[in-house]
């Protein structure tokens, strides 16, 4: 197929994280003759019940070319006009898995070998597969990521560091609250204190940022809450040790602050001949640990409607990023066989 047939047909492949297995079994399906074709392997590799990454490989990988098989809720199908190609995934990630499947094949149709491809499952969650496939390595030198980034090679992403706060109360008759004590108030003079904060600033990657995402709590109007909870992300830019010993300062005394989750940012290098920019969202790239290489990430598409109702990805970017992955691999073959030269 050519890539926005490719796009349709899996986009149409409802793969909601958890639910992977209709878009790993296609995928594997699809790949396995051209695995035959060009002397290549396809395996699917389970790391849950019904649900498998699938790694397909045409000799010894330099070159690993990985993006995620999993989308968020909801699924609505595609539709196509134009300029655009709709649906969910389209750019986040189904675009994505057919521009690299396609630059595979045309690099294959000129005689080259060394490279790999990797669909992971479970990265909208936990990156539960590339977690999986950082204890499998298999002798990769470079991690090309796909994620949207408009075609532009990111000198860094940010990371991610997750927070519960909880405060704890005592309830009471909300006509006497002297005789409770308020943990939604708690909670209220924590999150003003952590608003405060000042966050760190990196020169690539610029400002860390605070969401608070949810707040729930108490039992009713009239009752003193004994209760509360908020949900904060902090997109981080460096070190995470100062930010965790902020938000700690910041909630002494008042709520407890259980981390969920830490993601570290990650700086990444320029190609010759690529665009660049600077992403600030987080991707599978720290699961793998660099034990499938040194990373890059690139891909069709902005983020900024991944996640929508209006999630799409435009076609002229669908064949400008088949024509980067093979570029981009390419050259990384090249730069590997003058190294041993």
């Amino acid at each position: 197929m050519d890539v926005f047939a490719l796009t349709k047909t899996l986009i149409d492949i409802e793969s909601i994280t958890g639910n992977e297995k209709a878009v790993s079994d296609w995928v594997y399906a699809y790949l396995q003759p051209l695995a035959a074709e060009y002397g290549g392997t396809v395996e699917q590799i389970e790391v849950e019940p019904d649900r498998k990454n699938v790694l397909a490989m045409w000799g010894e990988p330099v070159v690993t070319l990985s993006t995620h098989l999993d989308t968020v809720p909801p699924f609505f199908p595609s539709r196509e006009d134009d300029e655009f190609i709709w649906g969910r995934g389209a750019c986040d990630v189904k675009g994505i898995i057919a521009c690299m499947i396609n630059a595979v094949r045309a690099l294959l149709e000129e005689g080259n070998r060394g490279f790999a491809l990797l669909f992971v499952v479970g990265e909208e969650r936990n990156s539960a597969g590339a977690y999986f496939m950082a204890k499998q390595p298999r002798g990769s030198k470079y991690l090309i990521n796909g994620e949207p980034t408009s075609c532009r090679l990111a000198l860094g992403s940010k990371g991610a560091l997750r927070y519960e706060l909880i405060a704890s109360g005592r309830m009471a008759h909300s006509a006497y609250p002297e005789l409770g004590e308020s943990a939604i108030e708690k909670l209220l003079d924590a999150l003003e204190r952590v608003r405060k904060i000042e966050w760190p600033v990196h020169p690539i990657l610029g400002p860390s940022t605070l969401n608070i995402g949810t707040i729930t709590g108490g039992r009713a109007p009239n009752v003193v809450p004994d209760m509360a909870k908020a949900e904060l992300l902090i997109r981080l830019v460096d070190d995470p040790a100062p930010v965790r010993a902020a938000v700690a300062a910041a909630c002494e005394g008042l709520v407890e602050a259980r981390e969920q989750l830490c993601i570290p940012a990650i700086l990444m290098e320029s190609r010759p001949g690529f665009e660049t920019d600077v992403m600030k969202y987080t991707t599978d790239i720290p699961a793998f640990g660099g034990a499938w290489g040194k990373p890059l990430l690139l891909g069709p598409g902005t983020i900024h409607v991944a996640h929508t109702s209006q999630e799409r990805v435009p076609k002229a970017e669908l064949k400008q990023a088949t024509e980067l992955y093979a570029q981009l691999v390419r050259q990384l073959l090249e730069e590997e066989e003058k190294s041993k030269a």
